[in-house]
């Protein structure tokens, strides 16, 4: 059964990182990474797509996530892969990290989805038809709030 867990993010958190939710996201990546799962990065766009992989690039030797945008590398993909809508990932993967305004169709083929709550009501609206689309599709529900450093 698949499990979603959605982070919500507060106006501090904004305030202190303008990028906090691909920040957040990136950590959580490298965190199921280190724990031996493979994971997929749903971004909004594939401008946001390749920040974030800019953003993995820059990490320290210590703290490095093998990861690739689809389309790049190997055939299986690496450890974390980094896509947009329209685009399909490649094998099976564990974590969904869900950066896009949709809920995806495939979400139930993952055993963790990682979604975000922002504190923009617009967005904070997607983000309550994100849960209502994953409750239907039969996944397990809970949120919790973001920290306040990833």
């Amino acid at each position: 059964m698949t499990h979603a867990t959605f982070y919500i993010l507060e106006d501090t958190h904004l305030a202190a990182d303008s990028d906090y939710q691909l920040h957040f996201a990136c950590h959580q990546a490298a965190w199921s990474y280190q724990q031996g799962q493979k994971v997929y990065i749903l971004a909004e766009s594939k401008d946001q797509a390749e920040q974030i992989d800019e953003y993995l690039w820059q990490q320290e030797p210590d703290n490095f996530v093998p990861h690739n945008l689809i389309g790049e590398g190997t055939r299986g993909g690496s450890p974390v892969e980094i896509g947009w809508q329209g685009l399909r990932h490649t094998g099976r993967r564990n974590v969904l990290i869900n950066l896009s305004p949709d809920a995806p169709n495939f979400a139930v083929t993952f055993a963790q989805v990682i979604d975000f709550v922002p504190c923009d009501e617009k967005l904070k609206q997607l983000a309550r038809e994100r849960y209502k689309a994953y409750r239907l599709n039969g996944i397990q529900l809970q949120t919790t709030a973001a920290p306040e450093t990833p």
